[in-house]
C-alpha cells in the first residue's frame, strides 16, 4: 500500500533553543517535544517523569459526590450491586477491576455483562429484569450505558439506582440514571477528557476510597487493568492516560496479576500454557525471565494480550475473561487462559475466512463502480469478528469501511475509519435509517432494520462521498522530522526511549533520511529485508530492518538513491545490543 508522508512542521524555533538548553537535549529532540506540547522544564518533568500524585481528583467529576454517596450507603445499608460492563476489553477489565476492588471487603456483589449475540451492545432490558428479579438495588455500569435512556428508566421503574460510568460521547440527552460519570458530558469541568471506561470506573474506585479513609496503595495494583484498557480502547496516552499507562505497565512488568500473567506467557508462545500448568520448574523460570526482561509496551498489549481478553466476548461469552482476570493464583489462570487461547485460535480461523468473503465481495463490486465507502453485509458472518473484518479490508481498500450480519433479526455492524476521518460524524448523518449507534473517530458500532441496509449503503457513500478527501485517500505515515545519519546514537536513543509509553497521542517517533543508498542488502524468509544505508557526508551506516519489503531487492542492489521513514530501535542478539531502524517506507526519486 502507498503510503503519504506527512512530515510535521519546525516547531517555533524560541521555544525550541530555550527548551533544548533548559533540558539539554539536541535541538531535533527538543523540537520532538515541543510539537508534542511540552514547552518548558516543568512540563518536561512531567512527561518524562509521571507522577501518580499529579493524577486529578475524581471530585472534580461531574456527579462524583453523588455516585461516591450512593455507593457508601449501599454499603452501609449491604444493599446488593451489580457491575455491569461491556464485553471488549475495556469492558471487561472495567468489571474485573471493580467487581474485583468491592468482592475484597463487600460480599454482596456480583457482575453482569450482556451476551454479544443475544443482547447486544450497551445495557440491555434483560440484564435490568435480571437485576430487578435478584433484588439488586444499585446497577454501576462501567463502558456502557451513556445513551441507555429508556433501560435506566426502566431499572428506575423497578426501585433499582443506577451510576454509570461511561466515556463515550453523550447523546443530547443524558439518562435518568442518579449519577452520570462521563468527561465528556458538555456540563462536566473534569480537566482530562480521553479516560477509557475502564480508567473512569477507577476514578469511582479512587473517589470511594478518599471519601471512606481506605487504605490508597492498592490502587497502585489495580492499574495493570487500566493500562490494558487504554492501549485496547486505543485512547490518547496523553495527560492521565499517560500516568496511569506508565505505572500500569510498571505493574505488567514487575508484578502483573495472575490472569495477566498467563495472557503474557500465552503471547510469548515459547512454551504451550499446558506445559506450563505441568511443569512448576519450568513455570517459575518463564515467570522470573519475564520479570527480568521487563519488555511489555503497549504494542504488546495491543497485539497480544488484548485480542486474547477480547475472544471470549467475540465468540462465546465475556464472562470467562472477567473470572481469568480476577484469578488468585498462576495455576488457576493458566488453566482459564487455556480456554481462552482455543477460543482465540477458533477467533482467527472465523477472520481469515471472513475477510477472504469480504476482499472478494469488494472486488466484484469494484468492477462495476468505483467507491469511496465500504459496507457490506451478510447474514452469516461472525457478529464477533466483523470489527477485525472492518480493519483487515481497509488494509487493502482504503476506506471508512462498515461490516454487516444478521443478529437477532436485526443489521447489526462494527465500523472503522482510516486517518482523520471522522466515521461517527458520517454515521451519525444516517440516524434516520438507524436503531441504534454509538463509538468515536475511528471506530462504531451499529443496529438497523435488514430492510434498511440497501438504503443505508447508498447514503453513507453519498455523505462520505461528500465529506471524504484527497487527503483520506492514502494511509499516513506521520514524519517527526528529518535526521542525518550521524545523529542516530544511543544518547539520542536513550531520550527517545524515555517518551515512551507510546501510543495515540503520543506516537513512537518516526524520522526520515532523505538521498541515500543501501549496502550489505540480505533477503531474509523470502519477504523481508536487511541492509545498511549509507548517507554522503555522514559517517554512521545503521542497519536497517524492512519487513515485507523483499521486493525492493534489485532496487536497492542497483544503489538508486532514496528516502526512508524509520523508528529507531534496539535490537539484542546473544547478549550484544545495537541500534536498528525498524523501516515502515521507502520512496525512490
Amino acid at each position: 500500500m502507498e503510503f503519504r508522508w506527512e512530515i510535521k512542521s519546525k516547531a517555533d524555533q524560541e521555544t525550541v533553543q530555550s527548551l533544548s538548553s533548559e533540558i539539554n537535549v539536541n535541538p531535533t529532540l527538543a523540537n520532538l517535544l515541543v510539537n508534542r506540547g511540552v514547552v518548558d522544564f516543568q512540563e518536561a518533568k512531567d512527561f518524562f517523569r509521571p507522577d501518580l500524585d499529579k493524577i486529578h481528583s475524581p471530585f472534580l467529576m461531574k456527579d462524583m459526590d453523588k455516585a461516591v454517596n450512593r455507593m457508601v450507603e449501599a454499603v452501609n445499608n449491604e444493599e446488593k450491586i451489580l457491575v455491569y460492563g461491556d464485553y471488549d476489553v475495556d469492558g471487561t477489565t472495567a468489571v474485573a477491576l471493580f467487581y474485583g476492588f468491592l468482592k475484597e471487603f463487600y460480599p454482596y456483589v456480583d457482575f453482569y455483562i450482556p451476551d454479544r449475540y443475544q443482547e447486544g451492545y450497551g445495557v440491555s432490558e434483560r440484564g435490568v429484569r435480571f437485576a430487578a428479579e435478584n433484588d439488586f438495588k444499585l446497577i454501576v455500569s462501567l463502558d456502557c450505558g451513556i445513551k441507555a435512556i429508556e433501560k435506566v428508566a426502566l431499572a428506575n421503574s423497578l426501585g433499582i439506582d443506577f451510576i454509570i460510568c461511561d466515556h463515550h460521547t453523550p447523546g443530547e440527552e443524558l439518562p435518568p440514571a442518579l449519577a452520570v460519570l462521563d468527561p465528556k458530558r458538555v456540563d462536566c469541568e473534569y480537566p482530562y477528557k480521553e479516560l477509557s471506561g475502564c480508567g473512569v470506573g477507577f476514578k469511582l474506585i479512587q473517589a470511594f476510597t478518599e471519601r471512606t479513609g481506605k487504605n490508597a496503595s492498592h490502587l497502585f495494583g489495580l492499574l495493570d487493568l487500566v493500562a490494558v484498557s487504554i492501549a485496547a480502547d486505543i485512547v490518547p496516552i496523553s495527560g492521565e492516560n499517560r500516568i496511569l499507562a506508565h505505572y500500569g505497565l510498571e505493574r505488567l512488568n514487575n508484578n502483573p496479576r495472575p490472569g495477566l500473567m498467563a495472557l503474557i506467557l500465552a503471547g510469548k508462545g515459547q512454551r504451550s500454557l499446558k506445559e506450563l500448568q505441568e511443569n512448576r520448574q519450568l513455570l517459575h523460570r518463564e515467570m522470573l525471565q519475564l520479570k527480568s526482561d521487563k519488555d511489555i509496551e503497549i504494542s504488546d498489549i495491543v497485539f497480544r494480550i488484548g485480542p486474547r481478553i477480547n475472544a471470549s466476548g467475540r465468540l462465546e461469552h465475556a464472562k470467562a475473561s472477567v473470572e481469568l482476570l480476577n484469578s488468585k493464583d498462576i495455576h488457576d489462570a493458566l488453566e482459564r487462559a487455556e480456554l481462552v487461547e482455543d477460543v482465540n485460535a477458533a477467533r482467527k480461523n472465523f477472520d481469515e475466512n471472513i475477510t477472504k468473503e469480504a476482499i472478494q465481495m469488494i472486488e466484484d463490486r469494484e468492477q462495476i463502480k468505483p467507491y469511496k465507502s465500504t459496507v457490506l453485509y451478510k447474514e452469516d458472518w461472525h457478529k464477533g469478528v466483523i470489527g477485525i473484518v472492518a480493519s483487515r479490508c481497509i488494509e487493502q481498500y482504503y476506506r471508512p469501511t462498515i461490516i454487516l450480519t444478521e443478529s437477532n433479526n436485526k443489521a447489526t455492524g462494527s465500523a472503522r475509519s482510516v486517518f482523520d476521518f471522522n466515521i461517527y460524524e458520517a454515521i451519525s448523518e444516517c440516524s434516520d435509517l438507524l436503531e441504534q449507534f454509538g463509538g468515536h473517530k475511528y471506530a462504531a458500532g451499529l443496529t438497523m432494520e435488514l430492510d434498511n441496509v440497501p438504503a443505508f449503503q447508498e447514503k453513507f457513500e453519498e455523505v462520505v462521498s461528500r465529506r471524504i478527501s484527497d487527503i483520506h485517500t492514502k494511509p499516513v505515515l506521520e514524519v517527526d522530522d528529518e535526521l542525518e545519519l550521524d545523529q542516530i546514537n544511543y544518547k539520542f536513543y536513550n531520550i527517545l526511549r524515555q517518551m515512551a509509553p507510546f501510543g495515540p497521542g503520543n506516537p513512537e517517533p518516526l524520522f526520515c533520511a532523505n538521498q541515500v543508498y543501501a549496502q550489505n542488502i540480505k533477503v531474509l524468509k523470502d519477504k523481508h529485508l536487511k541492509f545498511e544505508i549509507v548517507q554522503d557526508g555522514q559517517v554512521t551506516t545503521p542497519v536497517c530492518i524492512a519487513f515485507g519489503f523483499a521486493t525492493y531487492y534489485e532496487m536497492l542492489r542497483s544503489k538508486m538513491r532514496f528516502n526512508i521513514a524509520f523508528e529507531v530501535r534496539e535490537n539484542t542478539f546473544r547478549n550484544t545490543s545495537s541500534l536498528q531502524l525498524y523501516v515502515k517506507d521507502i520512496k525512490f526519486d
